[in-house]
């Protein structure tokens, strides 16, 4: 097992999985490695006390659940959780407790994450663990986004006031203090709450054709770089990925496991080659900046690497699981997106020789 993938095991079995992170890092190296109770403390500090909008949520089944209805007799626990997470499944019967016990006072959510899980997994992840409560897949990321996703298992509680009483990933006795005080708070009218403040809409994801933001991002180095040529001279690879996906999923998604082996040996091989630009942006999922250099230092990775912190890149793109392989021309356009699978290195390879050739004709093109 590799240096990362030990470090990743051994915070697992403490009680985490998954994080969606925060903003853009300048690559410190944190003084101890950071655990799942340490991610959800972050975005708790910064939550708590926050009075939610309300939301409208489509369950796996297409049932229609309004949270905002429920405002002056229920309190609320969402948890956010994923189907190959260990500590997910360790924590399960904990969350149906409280499903089946929660009364009128009290409305229990799990959102699936939507990061390498479908609806048919989540079914049948459902009938496997006997799972009672209301199901909801975040589909594009923006239930995460809402609640600062950091980690899996994410719990939040909501007052009946809407406001967020706790953020938590251990299933331990603060949480149920927490649930037990949210439930605990008197009923009132929901009218005589303060109007609420209008929900942004969800950003679009970029289709085939579309330009590729220009803003920039920071690599490991503290360099900014942008997702395409700035000369645009050059097509550019985006290589969506994570520094735990090659061992963390070999057991509960081997295939996953093997599309991240082939990635990351296409990086090595292929990513000092001229003829594009190699970009790797990393999931925030249960990952530093320093579990990203030991990746790219362990394995001789010679793309500039950045870690997408708060996820927006992964959200933008519409990337729902690692690996992704996007082009983009040096037109600044979405080329294409390439499967990754056995047959990718002849597809890089197959790229890499019209690189030149598609440079000029997009450059023609944009004239």
């Amino acid at each position: 097992m590799t240096v990362y993938s030990s470090r990743l095991w051994a915070r697992t079995s403490v009680a985490a999985c998954v994080l969606l992170a925060l903003w853009w890092s300048g690559g410190v190296r944190p003084a101890r490695a950071e655990t799942g109770k340490d991610y959800a403390q972050q975005v708790g500090a910064r939550l708590v006390g926050q009075a939610l909008p309300g939301l409208v949520l489509t369950t796996v089944d297409g049932q229609r659940l309004d949270l905002g209805a429920l405002r002056g007799r229920k309190a609320v626990y969402l948890k956010f959780w994923a189907t190959w997470c260990v500590p997910c499944r360790e924590q399960m019967p904990h969350f149906e407790k409280a499903q089946r016990s929660a009364g009128d006072d009290l409305q229990v959510v799990a959102i699936n994450i939507g990061f390498d899980d479908t609806a048919e997994q989540i079914k049948a992840y459902r009938r496997e663990l006997g799972l009672s409560m209301p199901i909801v897949r975040d589909d594009d990321g923006s239930l995460g986004e809402r609640f600062g996703l950091r980690v899996t298992p994410q719990h939040v509680v909501i007052g009946k006031d809407g406001t967020v009483r706790y953020v938590g990933h251990l299933a331990d006795a603060r949480l149920d203090a927490a649930v037990a005080q949210a439930r605990s708070m008197p009923a009132f009218d929901p009218r005589t709450l303060a109007a609420e403040t209008p929900v942004a809409p969800a950003r679009n994801i970029l289709q085939i054709g579309e330009p590729v933001p220009t803003s920039k991002i920071l690599t490991l180095e503290a360099r900014k770089l942008a997702l395409t040529d700035p000369v645009g001279q050059r097509p550019s690879v985006l290589a969506f990925l994570s520094p735990w996906c090659e061992s963390y999923l070999q057991k509960t998604r081997p295939q996953s496991s093997k599309q991240c082996r082939v990635l990351r040996e296409q990086l090595v091989s292929l990513g000092r080659d001229r003829r594009v630009r190699w970009v790797g942006i990393a999931s925030g999922l249960w990952a530093s900046d320093q579990d990203l250099r030991d990746y790219r230092n362990e394995h001789r990775v010679p793309v500039p690497l950045s870690l997408d912190r708060d996820g927006v890149l992964f959200r933008r793109f519409g990337i729902q699981r690692v690996p992704a392989v996007l082009v983009v021309g040096a037109d600044g356009r979405l080329l294409r997106r390439i499967e990754v699978d056995e047959a990718l290195p002849a597809r890089l390879q197959s790229l890499l020789g019209g690189a030149g050739g598609m440079a000029r004709g997009n450059a023609a093109g944009a004239r």
